[in-house]
C-alpha cells in the first residue's frame, strides 16, 4: 500500500463509447460512513449510480462505482472532490510523526448573494440555481421577494466549496456568469460577506402548518406500507447472521430513485454501522438490489432483536420516503413545501432546490418567495424549503398534480430528464 499516490486513490475511466457507464475506483484507507461521503458528492454532479462493489477489511477499502450521467460532468473536478473526502494513507499508519492533527473543520463562511432584476419569468430562479451549481457555490438560504411593481429582489446565502469568493476575482466570475443567464433582466447584482445581522434575516419562520406536520414529518411507515403486500409495498429489508459467522447480512429490494444508495448510505452512517462487503445494482425496470454484509462499531454483528427492527424500519422509510413532498394553503395563496432530513454530521441533501426549481419551470410556474430554513421536528434535523407560488391570471392546474410533477423530478422519475 505504501506505493499508491494520494491521486491514485481515485481512478475514472470514463466510457468508451455513448450509453456505456463510466467506472469510479476508489482504493483508500476506510472510515465509517466513506461510502456516503462518496455518493453526496457523486449525487451533487449530478449521475446516478447503477452499479457498485464495497470490500474492506476495517483499515483499507476498495469501493467500484458504475455511474451515468450527463455529458457534461466534469470528470477533473468530480476527481478532486472524492479525494478530498478520503482519508490519507498515514491517518492509518503507525507513523505519528506524518499524522495529521484532528482539528475540527472550520465552518464555512457565508456570503450573501443579492441581485434585482426587473421583471419575473418562467425559470428565472431555476437558471440561476443551476449557475450557483456550476460554480460550485452551495445554497443555504433563499429569500425571493416579488415588489408589488414586477420587480424580483433575490437573497442567496451562499457557501463556496472552493473558498475563493471572498476574492475580487471569484466574486467578478460569478456575477459574470449571473449576467450571461440573466442577461437584460438584471439591474444589479452584488457579493458581500454575510455578517450575523444579515445571516438572521436568513431563517425562515417557525411556523409550519399544522395540518401537515403529523403526516410529512412522521418517522412511522404508513398503514399500508405495514402490511407487507407486495401490491402496495415493492420494498423488502431483510437481515440474516446465519451466513456470516461475523456479519449480519442485509438484503433490500427496492424501486430505485436518485440517490438511493446515498439514502440507505447515510442511515448507516447516522448508526455508525460499517459496510464490510457489499453489493448493489440498478435494472432498466427502475428496480434495485443490494446486499451489503455489516457491522456494528464495536465489530460485532447486530443481534439485538430491537436493534435490527428499528435499523430495518428506518431503512425502509428512507427509501419509500428519502424527502417529502406537499402542497398546501397558506391563507388564499398556495405553498409547496419539500423537506428532507439532515444528515447527523450537519450536511442536506445535494441538489434539492435545483430541482425543485427545474420542476416548477417544467410546469411553468412562477415563484413568488421562497424560504430556506433547518427545523429540530421530533428530535431530528429538517432541511425544510417553502415555496410560495404566483397563482396568476389563468392558474388552474391542480395541486396533486404540482406535488406528483416536483416529487418525480426529485426522485429521478421524470421521463424528459
Amino acid at each position: 500500500m505504501m506505493g499508491i499516490l494520494h491521486e491514485d486513490m481515485v481512478l475514472i475511466n470514463e466510457e468508451e463509447k455513448a450509453g456505456d457507464p463510466t467506472v469510479i475506483t476508489v482504493n483508500c484507507p476506510d472510515k465509517t460512513g466513506l461510502g456516503c461521503d462518496l455518493c453526496r458528492i457523486i449525487l451533487l454532479f449530478g449521475l446516478n449510480i447503477c452499479r457498485g462493489d464495497v470490500s474492506t477489511d476495517g483499515k483499507w477499502c476498495y469501493i467500484v462505482f458504475w455511474v451515468v450521467g450527463k455529458a457534461s460532468t466534469r470528470w477533473k473536478l468530480l476527481k478532486k472532490r472524492l479525494l478530498e473526502v478520503c482519508p490519507s494513507y498515514f491517518s492509518t499508519s503507525e507513523i505519528d510523526y506524518y499524522r495529521k492533527k484532528n482539528q475540527p473543520p472550520r465552518p464555512p463562511e457565508v456570503f450573501l448573494l443579492k441581485f434585482w432584476c426587473s421583471y419575473d419569468r418562467e425559470g428565472l430562479l431555476h437558471d440561476v440555481t443551476e449557475v450557483l451549481c456550476e460554480l460550485e457555490l452551495t445554497i443555504k438560504r433563499v429569500k425571493v421577494s416579488t415588489t408589488p411593481d414586477g420587480r424580483v429582489m433575490d437573497l442567496f446565502f451562499v457557501t463556496d466549496t472552493r473558498e475563493l469568493l471572498h476574492t475580487k476575482r471569484r466574486k467578478e466570475e460569478t456575477i459574470h456568469h449571473l449576467k450571461a443567464v440573466l442577461r437584460d433582466v438584471l439591474i444589479s447584482c452584488e457579493i458581500d460577506m454575510a455578517g450575523p445581522e444579515v445571516t438572521a434575516c436568513s431563517q425562515g419562520s417557525p411556523y409550519l402548518p399544522s395540518a401537515i406536520g403529523e403526516e410529512m414529518f412522521s418517522l412511522e411507515l404508513p398503514k399500508q406500507h405495514l402490511s407487507g403486500a407486495v401490491a402496495t409495498n415493492p420494498t423488502s429489508v431483510t437481515m440474516d447472521n446465519i451466513l456470516s459467522p461475523s456479519h449480519t447480512l442485509v438484503q433490500i429490494l427496492c424501486e430505485d430513485h436518485k440517490g438511493l444508495i446515498y439514502d440507505v448510505m447515510r442511515t448507516l452512517k447516522d448508526y455508525n454501522i460499517q459496510i464490510s462487503y457489499g453489493r448493489f445494482f440498478a435494472n432498466p425496470k427502475r428496480n434495485s438490489e443490494l446486499d451489503l454484509f455489516i457491522m456494528q462499531a464495536d465489530g460485532k454483528k447486530i443481534v439485538d432483536p430491537s436493534k435490527q427492527d428499528a435499523l430495518r424500519a428506518r431503512l425502509k422509510m428512507e427509501l419509500l420516503r428519502p424527502l417529502r413532498v406537499a402542497v398546501v394553503s397558506r391563507g388564499p395563496d398556495t405553498e409547496l413545501l419539500v423537506a428532507n432530513p439532515v444528515e447527523l454530521s450537519g450536511r442536506g441533501r445535494p441538489l434539492v432546490f435545483h430541482d425543485i426549481t427545474l420542476a416548477l419551470k417544467f410546469l411553468n410556474i412562477r415563484i413568488f418567495s421562497v424560504e430556506i430554513a433547518r427545523h429540530m421536528i421530533r428530535d431530528r434535523e429538517w432541511e425544510v424549503y417553502r415555496i410560495l407560488l404566483d397563482e396568476g391570471v389563468g392558474f388552474s392546474m391542480p395541486r396533486s398534480e404540482i406535488e406528483v410533477s416536483v416529487r418525480n423530478i426529485l426522485m429521478g422519475w421524470d421521463k424528459s430528464r
